[in-house]
Protein backbone atom coordinates (compact mmCIF):
# COMPACT_ATOMS: atom_id res chain seq x y z
CA UNK A 1 0.00 0.00 0.00
CA UNK A 2 1.25 3.50 -0.85
CA UNK A 3 0.14 6.70 1.04
CA UNK A 4 -0.92 9.24 -1.71
CA UNK A 5 -1.22 12.59 -0.75
CA UNK A 6 -3.97 14.48 -0.36
CA UNK A 7 -6.49 17.48 0.58
CA UNK A 8 -10.15 17.61 1.88
CA UNK A 9 -12.12 20.23 1.57
CA UNK A 10 -15.73 21.28 2.63
CA UNK A 11 -18.30 18.51 4.37
CA UNK A 12 -20.94 16.59 2.82
CA UNK A 13 -21.74 14.04 0.42
CA UNK A 14 -18.04 12.70 -0.77
CA UNK A 15 -16.58 13.68 -4.05
CA UNK A 16 -13.18 12.69 -5.17
CA UNK A 17 -11.08 14.22 -8.08
CA UNK A 18 -8.01 12.37 -9.89
CA UNK A 19 -6.42 15.34 -12.03
CA UNK A 20 -4.46 14.16 -15.34
CA UNK A 21 -0.87 13.23 -16.39
CA UNK A 22 2.02 15.51 -15.17
CA UNK A 23 -0.77 17.15 -13.31
CA UNK A 24 -1.32 17.53 -9.37
CA UNK A 25 -4.02 18.00 -6.87
CA UNK A 26 -3.04 21.34 -6.97
CA UNK A 27 -4.56 21.97 -10.75
CA UNK A 28 -7.88 21.35 -8.92
CA UNK A 29 -8.18 23.46 -5.79
CA UNK A 30 -9.91 26.32 -7.50
CA UNK A 31 -13.15 24.24 -8.66
CA UNK A 32 -12.51 21.65 -5.51
CA UNK A 33 -13.06 24.67 -3.44
CA UNK A 34 -15.86 25.67 -5.49
CA UNK A 35 -17.70 22.49 -4.85
CA UNK A 36 -16.97 22.16 -1.78
CA UNK A 37 -19.94 24.73 -0.81
CA UNK A 38 -21.88 21.79 -0.86
CA UNK A 39 -19.93 18.29 -1.00
CA UNK A 40 -16.68 17.28 0.79
CA UNK A 41 -14.22 16.99 -1.75
CA UNK A 42 -10.68 15.33 -1.76
CA UNK A 43 -8.31 15.80 -4.32
CA UNK A 44 -5.45 13.95 -4.56
CA UNK A 45 -2.12 13.60 -6.28
CA UNK A 46 -1.93 9.82 -8.19
CA UNK A 47 1.48 7.84 -8.09
CA UNK A 48 4.04 9.34 -9.33
CA UNK A 49 2.98 12.51 -9.29
CA UNK A 50 2.78 15.70 -7.19
CA UNK A 51 4.25 14.58 -3.85
CA UNK A 52 2.42 11.24 -3.39
CA UNK A 53 5.17 8.64 -3.53
CA UNK A 54 7.31 7.26 -6.46
CA UNK A 55 7.06 3.85 -7.96
CA UNK A 56 8.59 2.02 -10.64
CA UNK A 57 5.32 0.75 -11.38
CA UNK A 58 2.47 2.63 -13.28
CA UNK A 59 -0.48 1.61 -14.61
CA UNK A 60 -4.76 1.98 -14.58
CA UNK A 61 -4.92 -1.34 -12.14
CA UNK A 62 -2.55 -0.05 -9.76
CA UNK A 63 -3.71 3.33 -9.43
CA UNK A 64 -7.56 2.00 -9.09
CA UNK A 65 -5.74 -0.07 -6.25
CA UNK A 66 -4.75 3.18 -4.67
CA UNK A 67 -7.62 4.74 -4.90
CA UNK A 68 -9.58 1.62 -3.21
CA UNK A 69 -7.23 2.02 -0.71
CA UNK A 70 -7.54 5.41 0.12
CA UNK A 71 -10.93 5.20 -0.07
CA UNK A 72 -10.78 2.52 2.84
CA UNK A 73 -8.07 4.07 4.69
CA UNK A 74 -10.47 7.30 5.30
CA UNK A 75 -13.38 5.76 5.82
CA UNK A 76 -15.16 6.59 2.77
CA UNK A 77 -17.88 3.88 1.60
CA UNK A 78 -18.99 5.38 -1.30
CA UNK A 79 -18.24 8.52 -3.43
CA UNK A 80 -18.51 10.48 -6.75
CA UNK A 81 -15.50 10.12 -8.95
CA UNK A 82 -14.30 12.81 -10.87
CA UNK A 83 -11.22 12.39 -12.84
CA UNK A 84 -9.47 14.16 -16.00
CA UNK A 85 -7.60 12.46 -19.17
CA UNK A 86 -5.58 9.98 -17.49
CA UNK A 87 -7.06 10.27 -14.17
CA UNK A 88 -10.31 9.88 -16.44
CA UNK A 89 -9.06 6.18 -16.78
CA UNK A 90 -8.13 5.84 -13.66
CA UNK A 91 -11.84 6.69 -12.43
CA UNK A 92 -13.74 4.08 -15.00
CA UNK A 93 -11.07 1.53 -14.13
CA UNK A 94 -12.16 2.02 -10.62
CA UNK A 95 -15.92 2.01 -11.12
CA UNK A 96 -15.39 -1.24 -13.28
CA UNK A 97 -13.69 -2.87 -10.52
CA UNK A 98 -15.57 -1.37 -7.54
CA UNK A 99 -19.11 -0.54 -8.95
CA UNK A 100 -20.31 -0.66 -5.11
CA UNK A 101 -17.93 2.26 -4.10
CA UNK A 102 -19.04 4.78 -7.20
CA UNK A 103 -22.71 6.87 -6.41
CA UNK A 104 -22.06 8.95 -9.88
CA UNK A 105 -18.73 9.12 -11.96
CA UNK A 106 -17.60 11.41 -14.32
CA UNK A 107 -15.54 11.30 -16.54
CA UNK A 108 -14.14 14.62 -18.43
CA UNK A 109 -12.54 14.62 -21.95
CA UNK A 110 -11.42 11.02 -22.47
CA UNK A 111 -12.70 7.73 -23.22
CA UNK A 112 -11.85 3.93 -22.39
CA UNK A 113 -10.45 3.13 -25.65
CA UNK A 114 -6.81 3.54 -26.32
CA UNK A 115 -5.19 6.89 -27.18
CA UNK A 116 -3.31 7.40 -29.65
CA UNK A 117 0.55 8.59 -28.51
CA UNK A 118 1.15 12.80 -28.31
CA UNK A 119 3.05 13.79 -25.69
CA UNK A 120 6.52 12.63 -27.55
CA UNK A 121 7.50 16.53 -27.73
CA UNK A 122 6.42 16.90 -24.23
CA UNK A 123 8.36 14.14 -22.82
CA UNK A 124 11.57 15.24 -25.00
CA UNK A 125 11.72 19.06 -23.75
CA UNK A 126 11.12 18.03 -20.16
CA UNK A 127 13.97 15.03 -19.89
CA UNK A 128 16.65 17.88 -22.11
CA UNK A 129 16.44 19.86 -19.13
CA UNK A 130 19.32 19.59 -16.58
CA UNK A 131 17.51 20.31 -13.49
CA UNK A 132 20.85 20.39 -11.19
CA UNK A 133 21.88 23.41 -13.54
CA UNK A 134 18.34 25.12 -13.73
CA UNK A 135 19.14 28.60 -11.98
CA UNK A 136 15.31 29.24 -12.32
CA UNK A 137 12.12 28.80 -13.17
CA UNK A 138 12.16 31.53 -16.03
CA UNK A 139 14.99 29.63 -17.03
CA UNK A 140 13.20 26.41 -17.24
CA UNK A 141 10.55 28.08 -19.41
CA UNK A 142 13.02 30.07 -22.01
CA UNK A 143 14.86 25.97 -22.61
CA UNK A 144 11.73 24.45 -23.15
CA UNK A 145 10.23 27.48 -25.30
CA UNK A 146 11.77 25.83 -28.17
CA UNK A 147 10.16 22.50 -28.10
CA UNK A 148 6.81 23.58 -26.68
CA UNK A 149 6.03 26.73 -28.20
CA UNK A 150 2.53 26.78 -25.82
CA UNK A 151 2.75 29.22 -22.86
CA UNK A 152 -0.01 27.44 -21.55
CA UNK A 153 1.09 23.94 -21.65
CA UNK A 154 4.98 25.76 -20.43
CA UNK A 155 3.02 27.12 -17.41
CA UNK A 156 1.10 23.99 -17.00
CA UNK A 157 4.41 22.13 -16.77
CA UNK A 158 6.48 24.71 -14.78
CA UNK A 159 4.05 23.48 -11.86
CA UNK A 160 5.70 20.90 -11.46
CA UNK A 161 9.20 22.16 -10.64
CA UNK A 162 10.34 22.64 -6.99
CA UNK A 163 12.96 23.62 -4.71
CA UNK A 164 15.47 20.89 -3.33
CA UNK A 165 16.62 21.17 0.06
CA UNK A 166 20.26 21.87 -1.61
CA UNK A 167 18.58 24.99 -3.37
CA UNK A 168 18.68 22.95 -6.80
CA UNK A 169 15.34 21.77 -8.69
CA UNK A 170 13.66 18.62 -9.59
CA UNK A 171 10.41 17.57 -11.50
CA UNK A 172 7.97 16.85 -8.36
CA UNK A 173 6.62 13.79 -11.08
CA UNK A 174 9.01 10.76 -11.23
CA UNK A 175 9.74 11.51 -15.02
CA UNK A 176 11.86 8.76 -15.97
CA UNK A 177 9.38 5.90 -15.23
CA UNK A 178 5.73 7.93 -16.44
CA UNK A 179 7.98 8.03 -19.56
CA UNK A 180 9.04 4.06 -19.28
CA UNK A 181 5.59 3.77 -18.97
CA UNK A 182 3.81 5.71 -21.27
CA UNK A 183 2.03 2.93 -22.97
CA UNK A 184 0.30 2.28 -19.78
CA UNK A 185 -1.12 5.56 -20.01
CA UNK A 186 -2.52 5.16 -23.74
CA UNK A 187 -4.01 1.95 -22.56
CA UNK A 188 -7.19 0.81 -23.25
CA UNK A 189 -10.43 0.41 -20.05
CA UNK A 190 -12.34 -2.19 -20.47
CA UNK A 191 -14.27 -5.28 -18.23
CA UNK A 192 -16.43 -8.07 -19.28
CA UNK A 193 -19.00 -6.45 -16.34
CA UNK A 194 -20.77 -2.81 -17.38
CA UNK A 195 -21.11 0.00 -15.47
CA UNK A 196 -24.55 0.50 -14.58
CA UNK A 197 -24.59 3.92 -12.17
CA UNK A 198 -24.99 7.20 -13.85
CA UNK A 199 -21.82 8.52 -16.01
CA UNK A 200 -21.82 11.97 -17.26
CA UNK A 201 -19.01 12.34 -20.15
CA UNK A 202 -17.94 15.91 -20.18
CA UNK A 203 -15.87 16.75 -23.28
CA UNK A 204 -14.31 19.74 -24.76
CA UNK A 205 -15.92 20.92 -28.11
CA UNK A 206 -12.28 21.65 -29.86
CA UNK A 207 -10.70 18.70 -28.37
CA UNK A 208 -10.08 15.49 -30.91
CA UNK A 209 -10.20 13.01 -27.56
CA UNK A 210 -13.58 11.79 -27.65
CA UNK A 211 -15.05 11.53 -30.95
CA UNK A 212 -18.30 10.17 -32.65
CA UNK A 213 -16.35 6.71 -33.25
CA UNK A 214 -15.64 6.38 -29.90
CA UNK A 215 -19.68 6.46 -28.28
CA UNK A 216 -20.86 3.11 -28.88
CA UNK A 217 -17.98 1.42 -27.02
CA UNK A 218 -18.58 4.09 -23.98
CA UNK A 219 -21.85 3.04 -23.86
CA UNK A 220 -21.35 -0.71 -24.00
CA UNK A 221 -19.24 -0.09 -21.09
CA UNK A 222 -21.31 2.38 -19.03
CA UNK A 223 -24.63 1.80 -19.46
CA UNK A 224 -26.22 4.66 -17.91
CA UNK A 225 -23.92 6.85 -19.74
CA UNK A 226 -25.20 10.55 -20.50
CA UNK A 227 -22.59 13.41 -22.64
CA UNK A 228 -22.40 17.12 -22.36
CA UNK A 229 -19.94 19.19 -24.71
CA UNK A 230 -18.53 22.83 -23.80
CA UNK A 231 -17.94 23.98 -27.43
CA UNK A 232 -15.64 26.63 -26.23
CA UNK A 233 -13.21 24.27 -24.56
CA UNK A 234 -10.60 22.45 -25.47
CA UNK A 235 -8.79 19.70 -23.15
CA UNK A 236 -8.52 21.28 -20.29
CA UNK A 237 -12.21 22.25 -19.58
CA UNK A 238 -12.08 23.17 -16.12
CA UNK A 239 -9.44 25.65 -16.62
CA UNK A 240 -10.48 27.30 -19.96
CA UNK A 241 -14.94 27.50 -19.36
CA UNK A 242 -14.83 26.66 -15.44
CA UNK A 243 -18.26 28.50 -15.07
CA UNK A 244 -20.01 26.04 -17.29
CA UNK A 245 -17.88 23.30 -16.26
CA UNK A 246 -18.54 23.64 -12.49
CA UNK A 247 -22.11 24.08 -13.78
CA UNK A 248 -22.38 21.02 -15.91
CA UNK A 249 -21.17 18.90 -13.02
CA UNK A 250 -23.66 20.43 -10.26
CA UNK A 251 -26.55 19.54 -13.18
CA UNK A 252 -25.60 16.43 -12.76
CA UNK A 253 -25.00 15.54 -9.59
CA UNK A 254 -28.19 17.26 -8.79
CA UNK A 255 -30.55 15.07 -10.76
CA UNK A 256 -28.68 12.14 -10.92
CA UNK A 257 -28.41 11.59 -6.85
CA UNK A 258 -30.18 9.32 -4.98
Amino acid sequence: MITLNFKALGQGEPIIILHGLFGTLDNWKTMATKLSEEYLVYIIDQRNHGKSPHTKEFSYDLMAQDLYEFMDHNWIQRATIIGHSMGGKVAMQFALEYPEMVNQLIVVDIAPQENEPGHEQIFDAMLSLDMEQLENRNQADELLKAKIPDLSVRQFLLKNISRTKEGGYRWKMNLPVIYENYSEVLAEISSDEPFEAPTLFLNGGQSDYVDADKIPGIKALFTDARFETIEEAGHWIHAEAPEKFLAAIQNFLTTTSN
